[in-house]
């Protein structure tokens, strides 16, 4: 009800955030796509607030569909750290116990890599607290840190972050 009676973008965004939230909002979303695809910030958004109320367990299957979706350039920073940054800040989806998340993010970063070294290091942060966590987590986020030391051509931007992390 809140969102059909919004007037403005920023309620309109809030009521679908708390929708969204709570497991709801699937045709809300679709009617504050339809209305804002036009707008590249208020699209950041709506990609960013997908992941971060997303259900820990769905956290990075939203993350997968989000980056086939036709409005989805990874190589457009905003977009990518939408994303990518509200994949880290979403603490229960990003952690969770099947560390899928962990491998999605090191395969984008390595793949943003080769285009933005900038923007790949900086949301490599992510990984930074990984030694603060339990023995499965540790080692499956230590993992996605080797494996990004591993690719090929890796930036020295990225290359840096990444071994500092790894000590």
């Amino acid at each position: 009800a809140a969102y059909a009676a919004a007037d403005t973008m920023t309620e309109s965004f809030g009521s679908l955030a708390v929708l969204l939230e709570n497991g709801a909002g699937d045709a809300e979303l679709t009617a504050f796509e339809a209305k804002w695809r036009g707008d590249r910030l208020v699209m950041d958004k709506w990609f960013a607030v997908q992941v971060a109320g997303s259900a820990p367990d769905q956290t990075a299957a939203v993350v997968r569909r989000l980056t086939v979706h036709p409005a989805f350039d990874w190589k457009n920073p905003n977009r990518f750290r939408a994303v990518f940054g509200a994949l880290t800040g979403n603490h229960a989806g990003f952690h969770h116990d099947s560390g899928e998340a962990y491998g999605l993010l090191a395969d984008w970063l390595i793949k943003l890599d080769g285009a933005n070294p900038q923007t790949a290091a900086r949301m490599s942060t992510g990984f930074e607290s990984w030694p603060r966590y339990d023995a499965d987590r540790q080692a499956m986020m230590r993992a996605a840190l080797q494996r990004i030391m591993a690719a090929p051509g890796l930036s020295r931007d990225l290359s840096e972050m990444a071994g500092r992390m790894l000590g």
